[in-house]
């Protein structure tokens, strides 16, 4: 018999795979590093280290396990194809990348609170509406797929992502602005101009973009799907 199985399309599964392996270096030294600070070991740079502050410091490495495992497996999870294809394994996919987005932003949030952050009350703010977005967009994505919305459900899922990938583009923005720049308006101390726009830029104008672009195909309006 005939497998009923939809086609794949391999040419943006291809696409998304390049994406997913230029990523894949960050997320995983960032999971390497988390996992050695919660075991004590030293890790770079050293002001992740905090030796009297235990909490600090379990919500940063547990952040960065977290973070890099999310980074990865939510581009996954945005890959329609598998997700038709394979359904189920999307729904356990979604569950766990539900829970990784909160341990990421609780530890995120937890690690401001007690040390804040390198750049000051400025990057604190930023970095923590940052959190306060990745885990108010787990729930509200996960929300919409238990009330079988799927249209909503689509739509937090795709801002899910590109937070999801947040910390990894902040690294590639800065990278990009060095080789184009020699780093312009950025300081080692993070007073720069460019270095205040990316407290939010490296989530904020992506997230506009992926409005906008809602709107232009219509998927802004309430609509429910039940299935």
């Amino acid at each position: 018999m005939a497998s009923t199985r939809p086609a794949l399309p391999w040419l943006p599964i291809a696409l998304m795979g390049v994406v997913i392996l230029l990523a894949l270096p960050f997320a995983a030294v960032s999971v390497v590093k988390g996992a050695q600070g919660l075991g004590g070991a030293p890790v770079t740079p050293e002001r992740l280290m905090h030796q009297g502050a235990p909490v600090a410091s379990l919500g940063m490495f547990s952040h960065m396990i977290a973070g890099g495992l999310l980074t990865v497996l939510a581009l996954f999870q945005s890959i329609g194809a598998l997700r038709r294809r394979w359904p189920r394994l999307h729904r356990l996919g979604g569950r766990v990348v539900v829970v990784l987005a909160l341990l990421t932003a609780l530890g995120g949030l937890v690690y401001i609170a007690l040390k804040g952050t390198v750049g000051g009350a400025g990057m604190s703010a930023g970095f923590a509406l940052y959190g306060f977005c990745v885990g108010g967009c787990a729930i509200f994505t996960w929300r919409a797929a238990r009330a079988g919305d799927f249209v909503r459900h689509r739509r937090w899922g795709l801002r899910m992502v590109w937070l999801a990938i947040g910390s990894w583009l902040y690294r590639v923005q800065y990278g990009a602005w060095y080789a184009l720049t020699d780093g312009l308006a950025s300081t080692p101390d993070f007073a720069g101009a460019f270095d205040r726009f990316m407290f939010i830029g490296f989530f904020v104008p992506h997230l506009l973009i992926l409005e906008v672009y809602l709107r232009a195909r219509g998927d802004i309006e309430p609509a429910r799907q039940r299935g």
